[in-house]
């Protein structure tokens, strides 16, 4: 399955159980300062699921364009990303537990739609603590749907428990689903709840109960709602059975274009390139999408700008380090408006400002980023036996080179240093 149909099977499904589609929303929050882009398919919906009226009614289903750098020095594994895409579903009040899980396992099994073989499936279920109960409901309706007891795992708060997408906010017990692998038990106990890899989460049901208080209390939400979340390059990555979300054809025609433009050809088994291909895939693909939405950011030492400048002037330090001559990005981020221009057409209405914004600063951050890199081997040449770069090396390098914090900090992981900072 490719990534064009997923979206069409999973929005035309919803519609078929009365669910209007609505657009994605803007990467940028409309009305929230404690998060700089949209971290989740639920944070546009926020004032709707604290019993606002949604123009398009109480079920809503949609794809939304999200972002999350938490995880921003992970990408090059098999998979982190900092832009994906989010397949959600919704009731605003209308429908609760029973309908959503029904709603899931349909869709999941049946063969008009993904066609996973019930004895596939694993699900997980909040195990309950002292500020909720334990969610037997959820329970009791998987088993009734034919999950055996032994194929769904009580979790705690810190599994089974979503949001709020800020410090407040709706918030409420989940219930996540797994597609069993081929992959060995890691033991009797082994369950859902395991990091061994034999369980690989597919789809996640967020029942909004409570809404979070800046003292950190959960009271009960007048309107209880749902809030599904199923992300699009992961679930491709499962359904196809690949081992990387970049081995999927959401990056098959961006790796292309990298592997064209440094003369070398993507290969997961590349130990000395693989990282490098997929930070600049990744980091492109999520720049692109940041300056091509409709509140199109540039690159600042700012907010959103700060972020997005790091995206860039990372992705041109390890496309360098690919060989790849200078104004590169642009070329990667025409690829992906194509990619993506009938999804988002708000990407081919600001391509010229996208690929002109790629052009100036990597141009801007290329003599930077060779000036700071001289500097950084000859103030560790002069270092001896010490494992740690001084504090005052690290500002020196930002005060008078422009070379970012971010980058001495992986420069010195991947000679082995710290940075005292």
């Amino acid at each position: 399955m490719k990534a064009y149909d997923l979206r069409k099977k999973y929005l035309s499904f919803f519609q078929s159980k009365g669910h209007s589609v609505i657009k994605s929303a803007s990467l940028i929050p409309d009305n929230d300062p404690t998060v700089l882009f949209t971290t989740a398919g639920m944070h546009p919906l926020v004032p709707y699921l604290l019993g606002g009226k949604h123009p398009q009614g109480t079920r809503l289903t949609d794809v939304q364009k999200c972002i999350r750098t938490g995880d921003i020095d992970e990408v090059g594994d098999p998979v982190h990303l900092t832009f994906f895409e989010m397949l959600g579903n919704w009731s605003l009040g209308d429908y609760f537990k029973k309908e959503a899980i029904e709603f899931s396992f349909e869709f999941l099994t049946s063969k008009e739609y993904l066609g996973i073989p019930v004895e596939m499936l694993a699900v997980t279920v909040f195990a309950g603590d002292e500020n909720a109960p334990f969610d037997e409901e959820a329970f009791n309706q998987w088993r009734s749907l034919g999950i055996p007891e032994k194929r769904i795992a009580k979790c705690a708060k810190e599994d089974n428990w979503w949001g709020p997408a800020g410090i407040t906010g709706p918030c409420g017990p989940d219930t996540e689903m797994f597609i069993i692998t081929d992959k060995e038990p890691c033991g009797p106990d082994c369950s859902p709840a395991c990091d061994c890899g034999r369980y690989l989460e597919i789809w996640n049901d967020v029942f909004m109960q409570y809404n979070k208080q800046a003292d950190g209390s959960f009271i009960p939400l007048k309107q209880k709602n749902v809030d599904t979340g199923m992300g699009l390059e992961r679930t491709i990555c499962v359904l196809t059975g690949k081992k990387s979300v970049y081995e999927t054809d959401a990056f098959a025609d961006i790796l292309a274009k990298i592997g064209e433009l440094c003369g070398k050809t993507y290969d997961p088994n590349d130990t000395e390139n693989v990282r490098a291909f997929r930070i600049v895939a990744d980091h492109t693909r999520t720049a692109t999408m940041i300056m091509g939405d409709r509140k199109g950011v540039t690159p600042s030492n700012v907010d959103q700008g700060y972020v997005l400048r790091r995206l860039i002037r990372r992705a041109v330090r390890f496309g360098m380090e690919l060989g790849m001559q200078e104004g590169f990005t642009a070329e990667i981020g025409k690829v992906v408006i194509e990619q993506y221009a009938e999804v988002y057409p708000e990407l081919k209405q600001n391509e010229a400002f996208v690929l002109e914004q790629f052009k100036l600063e990597e141009t801007r951050f290329a003599r930077t980023l060779r000036q700071g890199e001289r500097e950084f081997e000859k103030a560790v040449s002069r270092m001896g036996e010490s494992k740690v770069i001084d504090g005052m090396v690290a500002f020196n390098l930002y005060a008078t080179y422009g070379f970012p914090i971010e980058m001495t900090r992986e420069l010195a992981r991947e000679h082995g240093l710290t940075v005292d900072e």
